[in-house]
């Protein structure tokens, strides 16, 4: 990734309390060519992510389909997150998408917005939204 990307997704995860630590955890790609079986790279895709979390993680997808919340409404999601005392593994799949085991693993699905985005742009809208709504739970002055 750019310095840039890297440059601001520090920023917010730094700002968060250690109750709500951000720990990226980047799952490298399938190499993808002309004649590559996509969906084959999608699943082993999505079985490295699942190895990535331990098996009593509270799983968000992050998905066009899912839910789309208001910054309020994330965090009431990330206060009852923080209240289950689990911890939460937001996915964010590759080009292609999610892993259909990935997505029948997750409690819930997230949706940023019906466009597609950059990955390098989602981890910092997400670790963004995040202290935005960690912010709104703490009285924060940021969320104004």
């Amino acid at each position: 990734m750019p310095g840039w990307v890297q440059q601001g997704y520090d920023e917010y995860a730094k700002r968060m309390p250690k109750e709500c630590d951000l720990q990226l955890k980047e799952i490298i790609p399938g190499k993808r060519g002309k004649n590559s079986d996509v969906a084959r790279i999608v699943r082993d895709e999505g079985e490295r992510m699942i190895q990535a979390v331990s098996t009593k993680t509270h799983i968000v997808t992050l998905d066009i389909p899912g839910k789309s919340w208001t910054t309020p409404e994330l965090s009431v999601a990330m206060k009852r997150w923080m209240e289950s005392g689990q911890n939460v593994a937001l996915m964010i799949g590759g080009p292609e998408g999610l892993s259909d085991s990935v997505r029948e693993l997750a409690s819930e699905s997230w949706s940023l917005s019906k466009l597609t985005f950059p990955h390098p742009m989602v981890r910092i809208l997400v670790a963004e939204q995040l202290y935005r709504a960690w912010s709104i739970l703490n009285n924060h002055p940021y969320h104004r």
